[in-house]
Order: structure tokens, then sequence, then C-alpha cells
């Protein structure tokens, strides 16, 4: 069975540090064996999730689409005012939508961790946060998470990494996730 974890990260900045960080994590995945699908940038421009409009955007229903299909997940936030983005909360408020699936929510699934700020502080809460928010809604965090930050790592297109230790902990997400939805 092929495994598709899929990625979710960035800003509205197209190509901003933390997409590149995703896009490294899902590197890992993909050595690993899976198949990959990122959503990022403008595709997580979503109108504010309301649970009583049944009426979906087309990015967002590739979102829950994608999301409903995934064994695992990769999510990168920037760190902003020390935790997640609004962007990625945002995103993330429409698994709500998976709620009367056979698998709500992300029941189930590995999902790794991303935070990545400029400092340490804001850094480790994003990826605290990111975390909260994975076991709310019943996802399994990986054991390594990654806490980037951007003052010392900088990531070049696509998601290479100059500093080697980085670069390894971001892999090493990508191959937990896909190693920990092969388990389940």
């Amino acid at each position: 069975m092929t495994v598709t974890v899929v990625g979710i990260g960035g800003s509205v900045r197209p190509d901003s540090q933390s997409e590149r960080a995703l896009h490294a994590a899902l590197a890992g995945a993909r050595e690993a064996g899976a198949k990959v699908h990122s959503i990022t940038g403008s595709s997580l421009a979503l109108p504010f999730y309301d649970p009583h409009l049944t009426e979906r955007t087309g990015t967002a229903l590739e979102l829950v689409d994608a999301l409903r299909t995934a064994d695992g997940v990769i999510l990168a936030s920037p760190g902003y005012h020390g935790t997640i983005s609004g962007l990625i909360k945002n995103a993330l408020d429409y698994v709500e939508d998976l709620r009367e699936e056979e698998r709500p929510y992300l029941d189930g699934r590995a999902v790794g961790c991303i935070g990545i700020a400029h400092g340490w502080q804001a850094t480790v809460t994003t990826l605290q946060a990111l975390r909260s928010v994975v076991h709310a809604l019943r996802g399994w965090p990986t054991p390594l998470g990654g806490a980037v930050n951007s003052a010392e790592t900088h990531f070049e297109a696509r998601g290479e990494c100059g500093d080697e230790k980085v670069a390894n902990v971001l892999r090493t997400i990508g191959h937990q996730v896909v190693e920990f939805a092969n388990r389940a």
C-alpha cells in the first residue's frame, strides 16, 4: 500500500521559509515511499471557518478532501506572536468537516509538526501549539517535532537546507509520518 501524506503550511507569501521547511519534511516522506500532496500559500487563503455554513469554496473542498484520504499529515506553521499563524489555524479548523467520517478529524493519522520563527521562544511555542491542536483533532504527533529558528537557518527553494542537523530533523519527521502510517 502506498501511503499518502498531505503537507499543510507556509504563509500567504509564496515560497516562505515555513513552506520551504514543509517541502524538506515532505521530501523525507517521499524518500520513505509516500505519495505527497502539499497545500500551501494562496491555497490556504480560505474564508474564515464557520461550522454553520455548509457551502465551501473549491480550495476548502480540496483541503478537506486531501485530509479525508491522507494516511499522514505534516504541518508547518510560521510563529506569529508566539503561536501558529491564523492562516494555519483556520485551515485546521476545516478539519471539523470530517467529524462525521469513518475516520473523524485526524483520528489514527500520524502528524509531523514544524514550528518556524525568528527566535527560539516563538519557535518552540509554535511547535507546542501545533502539537496541542493535533491532539485535539485526535491525531498522533510524531515523537520528533521540528523547531526551526529562522534567525539561524535558511532554506533554499524547494526545501534545501544548508544546516545538515535541521535538514536531518525535517527528513526524519517525514520518515516517521510514513513509518507510523504504515503501522496504523
